[in-house]
């Protein structure tokens, strides 16, 4: 038998072999099952978050990390805000640029105060002076009572101008032909069969005729005929 040809294995050496194959086995499986144990843990951890849980997450680790670029910059003896402008894009800039003027046109108001400047403004933002050397010539001939105020007396100081008033009687007929589509009454049809006990049954059995009027009809006209079974 040369050097090169391998012995033989015994009965007992293969059956050793066997042995340490299947505990290699099982701790490959005991390791799977653990790691498994942990992934639902920590997936059942994650589903008890909250939704926003990895929007703050990441919120809070930008703040940090913010933070921290900002110390290093003051140590450094830089300006952080002016080196963080350098590092954002044209294209990004531009983008922020177009999201700041951005505007909601309603956004609501807080009191009637609130509507009312809000109206005032609406209405004065396209009335400016037309003539400038009219609006010159009454600045310096009024003074300080020329845009008015608590305690300016303004009354007999001068007259309305026939085109100033037909402008005002113009918008306040747009106003009121505004607020007429807002708060347009239905028109009651005295014709109409009463099925209702008050406004708000009307309103519901109106809902249910839109959606189920067309499936209902035969029923309906069989029991006013008294023919239903």
């Amino acid at each position: 038998m040369s050097a090169t040809e391998e012995k033989p294995k015994s009965f007992a050496e293969k059956q050793q072999e066997r042995l340490k194959r299947l505990r290699n086995l099982h701790t490959l499986r005991n390791e799977a099952r653990s790691q498994n144990h942990q992934e639902v843990i920590a997936e059942d951890a994650r589903n008890k978050l909250p939704a926003n849980w990895e929007a703050r997450k990441k919120r809070a680790e930008w703040i940090l990390n913010d933070q921290k670029a900002r110390e290093e910059a003051a140590k450094n003896g830089e300006e952080y805000d002016r080196q963080k402008l350098l590092e954002i894009s044209a294209v990004d800039a531009e983008r922020i640029e177009r999201k700041k003027k951005r505007k909601n046109p309603d956004q609501g108001f807080s009191d009637f105060e609130a509507a009312t400047f809000r109206q005032y403004n609406r209405l004065v933002k396209n009335m400016g002076p037309k003539d400038m050397e009219r609006y010159e010539e009454e600045k310096e001939k009024y003074g300080e009572a020329f845009y008015g105020g608590p305690h300016v007396i303004i009354h007999g100081l001068h007259e309305d101008r026939p085109e100033a008033i037909d402008n005002m009687v113009k918008n306040l007929e747009n106003q009121i032909a505004k607020r007429n589509k807002y708060s347009r009454r239905r028109t009651h049809n005295d014709d109409a069969d009463i099925d209702y006990i008050n406004e708000r049954n009307a309103k519901f059995n109106k809902k249910l005729d839109r959606y189920y009027g067309e499936h209902t009809a035969e029923i309906k006209q069989n029991l006013e005929r008294g023919t239903a079974v």
